[in-house]
């Protein structure tokens, strides 16, 4: 089976600083150039400049209209990537006498939940650590008193992603860095949403924050003018000066998912992009999938081989098709897919078809 040509197309599958759409990348290439017909690259622009806060006016509206916000919510751009949100988050809306739940299903909850122990009262409702993460927890008790539930909505590492979501009306708190805008949300149960941009959205320095106005003013203490969510609402996240070009790069993906279906369009597509790789996986004699099968993620397939002493020869046959990004995360070995959004169905094939081929050669 004749795999690549002479000149092989890169199919990426890094799971962040991830693939972005091809049109989306001509238009931020022009705009370094000269933005606007500005004479000036966005790099050198003000972000106080009318062009640029047009940019901003348009990256909120987009997300209000392609997540059906409604005025009871804030949307801000801000730095520090999700990580930052782990302790944020906990700082603005966990009060000194509340408590709140965590669900840990991987890396990142685990990392939630420790920063959010500085701030008061921490249960871990529910863990899927017993089995290396690799499904997502079902059936545990909520405390109808809890401030909030936090969530991460899909796992990277595990390749493990919430389907269903705990029937509670304490409000979620949600992680979801990597599937942000992938499938429609029921937003009303959100009390907050958060997403660092370079997995789904855009490049690596700016955070997504979506939050609702009920879930602010409940803490006493002191919180640092720059940690403080309504300082940034107060000034339309331009306090300081935002990161210009990564939200550029996240109203141009907007842009895009608006006119590829939005978020509905997206869900259908990756359901058909994940079917195509996760068929194969099962019927595949050499490998087999990493998370549990109802629990499977559509942004982060994660597989294994069944003959370790072939994951070599198979990851340098995926480097010659050209699939780059596909060895799996340190602590879960194997193989990962990452094919958010932008991903598109013939990258897929390419990698289904490699595996095939490897099969033929090596089963």
């Amino acid at each position: 089976m004749e795999l690549v040509s002479k000149t092989i197309k890169k199919h990426n599958f890094f799971a962040g600083p991830a693939i972005l759409p091809a049109s989306v990348l001509e238009a931020a290439k022009e705009a370094v150039k000269d933005f606007s017909g500005m004479g000036l690259s966005i790099l050198e622009i003000s972000h106080r400049s009318k062009e640029f806060v047009a940019v901003m006016d348009e990256a909120f509206n987009s997300t209000r209209e392609l997540l059906n916000l409604s005025d009871d919510y804030e949307v801000l751009f801000l730095t520090g990537g999700a990580s930052s949100q782990f302790f944020m988050s906990a700082m603005n809306l966990l009060p000194q006498d509340g408590k709140v739940g965590y669900v840990n299903t991987g890396t990142w909850s685990t990392k939630a939940i420790k920063e959010a122990k500085q701030f008061g009262t921490v249960e871990e409702i529910a863990s899927s650590k017993d089995k290396n993460f690799s499904y997502i927890p079902k059936g545990y008790n909520i405390d109808e008193k809890l401030a909030y539930l936090h969530l991460t909505s899909n796992n990277t590492i595990s390749g493990t992603q919430m389907h269903e979501w705990p029937d509670t009306k304490v409000p979620f708190v949600c992680d979801m860095s990597s599937d942000i805008f992938s499938r429609p949300l029921d937003i009303d149960r959100y009390g907050m949403i958060y997403a660092g941009a370079q997995k789904n959205l855009g490049p690596a320095g700016t955070t997504l924050v979506i939050i609702r106005k009920d879930m602010l003013g409940k803490v006493k203490r002191q919180i640092p003018t720059m940690l403080d969510y309504n300082t940034h609402i107060s000034k339309a996240s331009s306090f300081n000066t935002p990161p210009v070009y990564p939200i550029y790069v996240c109203m141009l993906t907007m842009r895009w998912l608006k006119a590829n279906g939005g978020v509905a369009g997206m869900e259908v597509k990756n359901k058909e992009k994940a079917a195509i790789l996760y068929n194969e996986i099962d019927r595949n004699s050499l490998f087999k999938g990493a998370a549990a099968t109802e629990d499977r993620s559509l942004m982060n397939v994660t597989f294994v081989m069944n003959n370790t002493d072939l994951e070599d020869s198979f990851m340098t046959a995926c480097t010659e098709a050209g699939c780059l990004g596909v060895k799996g995360h340190r602590s879960v070995g194997g193989f990962r897919a990452s094919i958010y959004n932008a991903m598109p169905k013939e990258s897929v094939q390419v990698l289904v078809d490699v595996m095939k081929d490897f099969e033929s050669k090596k089963g």
